[in-house]
């Protein structure tokens, strides 16, 4: 039995605390940087579809951008400070930037924001059920429904999407969730994003010497990897992390689930992208199963307190 601070039971129900009101500056920054993630999907789409750069130098560009703009953060910010990171994290950062860069030359930016987001929750919840984590009956509905909802987008039918893109797509996602996941409790992570982005470039250098004969680079694209790399790559992961301690894990969680309707309106109204019913429901599916996955743990602990 919950006894309160005189000594009196308290039922469980009425233990709740009041919502906690975030600043408007919380806010706005939260709101700030999730137009940054879906700016990734629409910035990147539009250079390899309206643009002559190529997937490799347009990886290429933004890795090296965003490590620029980051190195610029952290010694504004902190001095000569050492940047942090390690070759494994570099490594899975930049299997998601290839991925995703080759990924939207067949993707439209709605589908592939979707998948992108579906893979990296997916990986992450996944992760949590393999180390054990205790699943409630919510939680297992809701991920079945999210994974669902994925398997739904990518079967056979006029309006699926290129098979070998939505892989792409999801080996990018994949490896994100790794990257994420290898990030946690690694220290400050402004000057660890730095540090991955700054390893990462030699691999991109790699790729684009590989896909050199397919080389192309005009200024409009080289603009697009530059806006990707450093404003809403480099420094939309600096205001997360600025943000983030403000957040309550769950809530978190939860904003990222606009991510890929914002990509989609975006999408809609500046790339002239249609969207499908089948596209609708997969969404609906993908974010409605996280997002009781997200309630369910969110229940979880409450229970526990």
């Amino acid at each position: 039995m919950i006894r309160g601070r005189d000594g009196k039971p308290v039922d469980r129900k009425m233990r709740r605390m009041p919502a906690k009101i975030l600043p408007l500056r919380t806010v706005l920054l939260t709101a700030l940087t999730m137009l940054a993630f879906a700016g990734n999907s629409l910035l990147c789409r539009l250079a390899l579809k309206d643009t002559a750069i190529d997937a490799a130098s347009f990886t290429t560009v933004r890795l090296v951008s965003g490590a620029l703009a980051l190195w610029l953060l952290v010694r504004l910010r902190q001095g000569a400070q050492p940047l942090a990171g390690n070759g494994w994290s570099a490594c899975a950062l930049f299997v998601y930037a290839a991925g995703f860069s080759f990924a939207y030359l067949s993707l439209p930016a709605a589908t592939g924001a979707l998948l992108l987001f579906g893979a990296v929750q997916a990986t992450m919840i996944g992760y949590g059920y393999w180390r054990g984590e205790r699943f409630s009956a919510m939680r297992s509905a809701g991920f079945l429904l999210a994974v669902t909802g994925l398997i739904g987008l990518l079967l056979p039918g006029l309006s699926a999407p290129p098979l070998p893109g939505a892989l792409l797509m999801l080996a990018a996602g994949i490896s994100w969730g790794i990257y994420s996941l290898r990030g946690k409790g690694g220290g400050d992570p402004t000057r660890a994003t730095a540090g991955n982005f700054l390893r990462a470039v030699p691999f991109a250098v790699v790729l684009s010497v590989i896909f050199w004969p397919q080389t192309r680079l005009d200024a409009s694209g080289f603009l697009l990897a530059v806006a990707s790399g450093a404003l809403t790559s480099g420094l939309g992961y600096a205001l997360w992390y600025a943000v983030l301690p403000a957040l309550a894990a769950s809530t978190a969680a939860t904003v990222q689930l606009s991510v890929p309707v914002i990509a989609t309106v975006g999408a809609v109204f500046w790339l002239n992208e249609a969207v499908s019913a089948r596209l609708v429901l997969a969404s609906l599916a993908v974010l409605g199963g996280i997002a009781l996955v997200i309630r369910g743990r969110r229940a979880g602990l409450m229970e526990k307190r």
